[in-house]
């Protein structure tokens, strides 16, 4: 069956880095547009970024365009979040999502807290 299992989480003061990363099994990955969303307290679950099955295109909410990059390795299954100059409104829980031809699949999510 489909996995997807989000690890990298953890708090951190603002202006540093994190790196999310999702490992993936159960479909046909490298086939397979990928994306990271996040949903804060009492918040809808909102686009972080997507990336295309090949990785040759990646798309980015405004507010984390230049600060995040999301990137995939098709031999290894994994697709990753880069996120740099972390700021206290990047709180939140960070889900992977793959997009495949049957619906859309969700990992349980990873939480990452922004604060000194």
């Amino acid at each position: 069956q489909v996995q997807l299992v989000e690890s990298g989480g953890g708090l951190v003061q603002p202006g540093r880095s994190l790196r999310l990363s999702c490992a993936a099994s159960g479909f046909p990955f490298s086939s397979s547009p990928m994306g990271w969303y996040r949903q804060a307290p009492g918040k809808e679950r909102d686009l972080v970024a997507t990336i295309s099955s090949a990785g040759g295109r990646t798309d980015y909410a405004d507010s984390v365009k230049g600060r995040f990059t999301i990137s995939r390795d098709n031999a290894e299954n994994m697709v990753y979040l880069q996120m740099n100059t972390l700021g206290p409104e990047d709180t939140a829980v960070y889900y992977c999502r793959a997009r495949l031809l049957r619906g859309d699949y969700w990992g349980q999510g990873t939480q990452v807290t922004v604060s000194s």
